[in-house]
């Protein structure tokens, strides 16, 4: 008998998250005899409830929240040896994960369209053999504008809220000097910022990394080249516009392995793990090619 699991982060969505619950039900209903829901209730709930499912042998898992709901999904059937199919409804602010997928970011939609006879694998990111990420690792001034966007602001503005915080944060310039080793070869760079992504979608922006596939294998790490304010601001329109090689402005690379650390052993620095504050600096970044089989 197909059984799937579905994650509900209640939060999610606003008054109408009980009703897409039904309707998702209902879909589901359509591929699977059983169908178990669990409901959300503080942070690493998803993450658990996704583990307990492989390892009960369900056939598939879907979780029904924001971007970090999805990443407490995956990451709860990325360590095991038997991973169930993975799905979503999008019902966060930004839904980075949805746009790679080219899924209709409004739930009702994106419900009503799932084909579950069609699946596809995806890539996931390692952080230093513990933690794991679907879209982005940002180290810097991004991650800190982030950091600092209150959950009000993201309500109200949506992606754009991201968006007016990072260029707040950039009057206040600070680049680091970073020891970065990619595939094992070694550089230094200095930088107000850094990114990671899997997907061509980062904080919304669907086109910031073109040339990135939610399976090609690949971390796609880009950095700013800049050291003061007026270089910051002259390395935006370089990167909005989508960064595809290396220019004057922008550095990009293309690798499996990436090891990133900081010169300066008196600064601390930590990771923003797919909008989530992660591990400070030194960490280790890798690729898991193809490690789970998505609803697309």
């Amino acid at each position: 008998m197909e059984k799937v699991l579905l994650v509900v982060n209640p939060s999610s969505g606003g008054e109408k998250a009980k009703d897409f619950e039904e309707m998702a039900k209902e879909k589901l209903g359509q591929g699977f005899e059983e169908i178990v829901v669990k409901h959300t209730e503080k942070g690493g709930d998803a993450r658990d409830f996704a583990k307990q499912a492989a390892k009960d042998g369900f056939d598939a898992v879907f979780v029904m929240g924001g971007d970090g709901t999805v990443n407490e999904g995956i990451s709860g059937l990325a360590e095991e040896e038997y991973r169930p199919k993975f799905g979503f409804f999008p019902l966060g602010t930004v839904n980075d994960l949805a746009r790679a997928l080219k899924m209709p970011l409004d739930p009702e939609e994106a419900i009503q369209s799932l084909d579950l006879t069609k699946t596809k694998a995806l890539d996931i990111g390692k952080v230093n053999n513990k933690d794991y990420f679907m879209n982005v690792i940002a180290i810097g001034t991004i991650p800190q504008a982030v950091n600092e966007t209150s959950v009000e602001e993201k309500t109200k503005l949506g992606k754009l809220a991201y968006a007016i915080s990072a260029l707040k944060n950039l009057a206040d310039n600070h680049s680091y000097a970073f020891t970065v080793q990619l595939d094992g070869q070694e550089k230094v760079i200095e930088s107000s910022n850094l990114l990671i992504g899997l997907t061509n979608s980062i904080a919304g922006f669907e086109e910031l990394l073109p040339e990135a596939k939610v399976n090609d294998g690949l971390l796609h790490f880009i950095y700013l080249k800049d050291s003061n304010f007026l270089e910051s601001v002259q390395t935006l329109p370089s990167l909005l516009s989508g960064v595809d090689q290396s220019n004057e402005h922008v550095g990009y690379y293309q690798v499996k392995d990436i090891r990133i650390s900081l010169e300066d052993q008196g600064e601390e620095l930590h990771l923003n793990v797919d909008g989530d504050e992660g591990d400070k600096l030194p960490v280790d970044i890798t690729v898991l090619p193809s490690h789970l089989e998505v609803f697309a």
